[in-house]
């Protein structure tokens, strides 16, 4: 049965830094790739950064620089390190296989970041 889980969510001041988790149940989630998405209120789901099986990563142009993913296949974790976060980053973060999701339609409850002062 496949499950995502986001957790490390919250309410940042800009500039401040957060640390976002995904653990993945299904081993088919160590032999993909994965991407973290993020939808704010009134737009589309985005994607934000992804990662190779092999640890290859590539990510949005509006988070270059400040988002780092990464992945630890023997425990189905895929964590995305926000730094520099900006009141544009606020959204529902989401992480998923890419380049879409393994199960149609199947998309787990997101972690809320807000980057207010």
């Amino acid at each position: 049965q496949v499950q995502l889980v986001e957790s490390g969510g919250g309410l940042v001041q800009p500039g401040g830094s957060l640390r976002l988790s995904c653990a993945a149940s299904g081993s088919i989630f160590q032999i993909i790739s994965m991407g973290w998405y993020r939808q704010a209120p009134g737009k589309q789901r985005e994607l934000v950064a992804r990662i190779s099986v092999g640890g290859s990563t590539d990510y949005a142009d509006s988070v270059k620089g400040r988002f780092t993913i990464s992945r630890d296949n023997a425990k189905n974790t895929v964590y995305l390190q926000m730094n520099s976060l900006k009141p544009e980053d606020t959204a529902v973060y989401y992480c998923n296989s890419y380049p879409q999701p393994v199960v149609k339609d199947y998309w787990g409850q997101g972690t809320q970041v807000t980057v207010s002062s």
